[in-house]
C-alpha cells in the first residue's frame, strides 16, 4: 500500500494532536508555528530543531512548552541548556540530538531541515509510523525509492507539504490510481518566463531573487528562476506518487492560483486552486484528514480577471529537462541532479559563474556520472548521503572549467 494516503484510508483525527517541528526557525517552519499559535486547543509541541538559531529555537520552546529541543550545531548546546534554563524543556546537540527529536513520539511531524541532513531525522519519524508533513526535497530527490519503501512499510502517512505535490495529493483522492492518466504541475514561470535565452544567460543576483508571485528563501527563489525548482518537484511527485516520467506534466501558469491538476481516464481534470501562500498546503497537512481554518488570503477570481497558461521552454529553462533525464536515468541521478544543482546556485550566489552555467554544471556532472558507471540502487539512508556528497566534489570539482566556458 502507498504511504501517501490517495483515498478512502483516512484514519480518525486526534482531539489533541502532539507536534515535532523539524526546522522549526526556517521559513516552513515558521508558517507551521503560526499555524500552531493560532490553534493552542489543538496541539501541543513535541520536539522543535534548528540549525543553529539558538535564540529563536529557546523562545519557541518557551512559547510552545517544547518537551525537546535540538540544535543540530553541537557547539552551542551549552548555549540552548543557559537559555532554557528554569524550564522542563530536554535540549540536545548535533546529529544525534536531531534524529532523536525525529524519533520522539508525536502523532505528526513537519520535516522541514533543508538539504542532505533532513534525510535521517524524517525517517527516524517515518520509522515510528508517525504522519509526516515532508517538505524535505532530499528525502525524495536522493532516496524517493528507498525512503516511500520504508514509510509504506512502517505504516507511516506521508503528506506532501509542498504546494504542487499538495495539490496533487487533493486531486487524486477524487478517483483511483488505475484511473489516472497524467498529473500536470504547474509553474510560475519565474522572473525569466519571457526573457531571451542570452539575457537569462547575465542574469544577476538581483535579477534572479525577483519572484514574481511567492515570497520563499534565497536559494528556492534561484531555483524557480532557473526552474530547477520544478524538476526537484517532478522528481519529487514521481516517488511520492508511483509515476512514470511519462505521466508528468509541467504547465506554465504566470498567476500561481492553480498548484497541481490531475487528468482521469474519463478525461475530467481536478484542479486545486488558492492564493499564493505556503501557509495553505501546511494547514491541509497539519489539518488532515479534517480541514482547519487558514490565514491565507481568499481566492478572488473576479479580481484576478483571467488564468493564463503556456508549455514550458526546455531551451530557456534546460534544468527542467534534465530533470526528467536523470528521472528516467534513475540509479542515484536524481541525486546527482540535486547536489550538482546546490553547488551551482551557491557559486552563483557567491559571484563565481553565472546564472546560465547554473544548468550547465549540473549538465556536466550527470554525464560524469552516467560515464562512470558507478550508479547502484539506494538502500539506506547512508547510500544516499554518499552519493550527494560525492556528487558535490565532483560539480566543485568541474565548476572551474564551466565558469571559464561562461567568461
Amino acid at each position: 500500500m502507498s504511504a501517501v494516503p490517495l483515498r478512502n484510508n483516512k484514519p480518525a483525527a486526534a482531539a489533541i494532536r502532539s507536534v515535532t517541528v523539524l526546522g522549526a526557525t526556517g521559513s516552513i517552519g515558521d508558517s507551521t508555528m503560526d499555524l500552531l499559535r493560532a490553534s493552542p486547543e489543538r496541539y501541543r509541541v513535541e520536539a522543535l530543531t534548528a540549525n543553529s538559531n539558538v535564540a529563536a529555537l529557546a523562545k519557541l520552546a518557551k512559547e510552545f512548552s517544547a518537551r525537546f529541543v535540538a540544535i543540530a550545531d553541537a557547539s552551542k548546546l551549552a548555549e540552548l541548556k543557559s537559555a532554557l534554563a528554569g524550564t522542563s524543556t530536554e535540549c540536545g546537540a548535533g546529529e544525534s540530538a536531531v534524529i532523536e527529536a525525529g524519533a520522539r513520539p508525536a502523532d505528526w511531524v513537519m520535516a522541514a531541515v533543508s538539504g542532505a541532513a533532513g534525510l535521517k531525522p524524517a525517517l527516524a519519524a517515518v520509522d515510528r509510523g508517525a504522519h509526516v508533513a515532508l517538505a524535505n526535497k532530499e528525502c525524495l530527490v536522493c532516496a524517493g525509492d528507498f525512503f516511500m519503501q520504508r514509510a509504506a512499510k512502517a505504516g507511516a502517512c506521508i503528506l506532501p507539504a509542498d504546494s504542487e505535490h499538495n495539490a496533487l495529493f487533493q486531486a487524486l483522492a477524487s478517483g483511483n490510481r488505475d484511473e489516472l492518466v497524467r498529473v500536470i504541475i504547474t509553474a510560475s514561470g519565474g522572473p525569466f518566463r519571457t526573457w531571451k535565452p542570452a539575457d537569462i544567460e547575465q542574469a544577476t543576483l538581483e535579477q534572479a531573487l525577483k519572484h514574481p508571485n511567492w515570497s520563499m528563501g534565497q536559494k528556492i527563489t534561484i531555483d524557480s528562476a532557473s526552474m530547477m525548482n520544478k524538476g526537484l518537484e517532478v522528481i519529487e511527485a514521481s516517488y511520492l506518487f508511483a509515476l512514470k516520467p511519462d505521466e508528468i506534466d509541467v504547465l506554465v501558469h504566470p498567476q500561481s492560483i492553480i498548484h497541481g491538476m490531475v487528468e482521469f481516464s474519463d478525461r475530467s481534470v481536478m484542479a486545486q486552486l488558492g492564493s499564493p501562500d505556503m501557509r495553505t498546503p501546511i494547514a491541509h497537512c497539519l489539518g488532515w484528514p479534517e480541514r482547519i481554518k487558514g490565514p491565507a488570503a481568499r481566492l478572488d477570481l473576479a479580481k484576478i480577471g483571467q488564468l493564463t497558461f503556456e508549455a514550458p521552454d526546455f531551451e530557456r529553462f534546460p534544468g527542467l529537462r534534465l530533470a526528467f533525464d536523470s528521472l528516467r536515468h534513475g540509479k542515484g541521478a536524481t541525486t546527482v541532479y540535486n547536489a550538482a544543482n546546490e553547488v551551482a546556485v551557491a557559486a552563483f550566489i557567491a559571484g563565481k559563474i553565472r546564472f546560465g552555467a547554473i544548468a550547465r554544471l549540473v549538465e556536466a556532472t550527470l554525464e560524469d556520472w552516467i560515464r562512470g558507471g558507478n550508479q547502484g540502487p539506494m538502500t539506506s539512508a547512508d547510500d544516499a548521503i554518499s552519493v550527494d556528497h560525492v556528487s558535490r566534489n565532483k560539480a566543485a570539482a568541474l565548476l572551474p572549467q564551466i565558469a571559464l566556458k561562461a567568461s
